[in-house]
């Protein structure tokens, strides 16, 4: 590699082993995985038989010879636009990664199911797994896309194979925005099951289909909305309370005192898409002000860098955060004058 500076943008040169099939692999159709980097770290490419130019700024033109890199070595078969993706978002925190402090022993660092190996992909995913691992209660709190919901019933799954909890209950408020029961067609158990299909496709996608099916039908595992959990007591269940930013604090009080002997939850919500009414109070971030010094209860935080979807989710995260605390700051002007 060789780097040559100038006033505004760095340029580097990075020579790739000129093997056909595999820049070919590595380019994507139509060139459009360079696209997709360029895109995302806001630089230029330009390559010729294997040799690639990229200009842009000295960390954004770093990080793009990296994601090459590492995609050049996956790129025996093809690649998929996902998998670049995700080659972009673990790029992205390699460095805050390897300045971090070493993990502690015992940390999770894999969650095996019966269809795939996880891995936490950036900082606070980490961070995430191991409060789970070592709290009775764990919120995670986050933007969209960060992993809050998905690594949580990879832990549910991985537990109920190990046989450390006896079943998984998932849990959802009924609450969409603008939208009310009342108006969908079915019975009751239909007007709910669309809210709880987020839940449903990560269990077919870790588990397999036909296994999610039996574990439904014996109970082992259970789904259902928020209003169903009053009166109960679960005891040696992986518990996941999702969307909790929709509950009321009443709500959230009544889901955490279910709590039995040997089991373990999870809260998870993104308090920026909160669908109750106007004047209604969110439970979770009422609760994150009365638990946070509870002995036994963690908060794990996600920021955009987190986001595990295709990279423009995040810049749309960062865009609303913007705009939100300009109208925050605006707001305050107003009431000083």
């Amino acid at each position: 590699m060789s780097k040559k500076r100038e006033t505004s943008a760095v340029e580097l040169c990075l020579e790739l082993p000129a093997t056909e099939k595999r820049l070919q692999y590595l380019c994507g159709p139509m060139e459009s995985h360079l696209r997709e980097i360029e895109t995302a770290l806001r630089v230029t490419l330009q390559h010729r038989h294997g040799a690639f130019r990229i200009r842009g700024a000295e960390g954004d033109v770093e990080q793009a010879a990296a994601v090459l890199q590492a995609l050049y070595a996956q790129a025996k078969n093809s690649l998929s636009l996902e998998e670049v993706q995700l080659a972009l978002v673990e790029i992205a925190t390699e460095a805050e990664a390897s300045n971090a402090k070493a993990l502690p022993a015992g940390a999770v660092t894999h969650l095996h199911t019966r269809k795939t190996t996880l891995k936490a992909r950036t900082q606070n995913q980490q961070a995430y797994l191991d409060a789970i691992a070592t709290h009775d209660v764990t919120f995670g709190i986050g933007p969209a896309g960060t992993g809050k919901t998905y690594l949580a019933v990879a832990m549910a799954v991985d537990a109920l194979e190990r046989d450390a909890v006896q079943r998984i209950v998932l849990v959802r408020p009924a609450v969409e925005a603008g939208e009310r029961l009342g108006f969908l067609p079915g019975d009751l158990a239909q007007k709910v099951d669309p809210y709880l299909r987020p839940l449903y496709d990560a269990l077919y996608d870790l588990l397999g289909f036909d296994k999610t099916l039996r574990l439904l039908e014996r109970q082992t595992i259970e789904i259902a909305p928020l209003a169903y959990m009053r009166g109960r007591t679960l005891n040696g269940a992986f518990i996941i309370l999702d969307e909790a930013q929709n509950t009321t604090p009443e709500q959230m009080k009544m889901f955490l005192t279910r709590v039995g002997f040997g089991a373990k939850v999870v809260v998870t919500g993104d308090i920026t898409q909160i669908d109750l009414p106007g004047s209604q109070r969110s439970g979770l971030i009422e609760a994150e002000m009365i638990l946070r010094k509870v002995s036994g209860i963690t908060f794990s935080y996600f920021t955009s860098v987190d986001v595990v979807r295709h990279p423009v989710v995040q810049r749309i995260v960062n865009a609303y955060a913007k705009h939100e605390q300009g109208d925050t700051e605006k707001r305050r002007r107003t009431r000083r004058v």
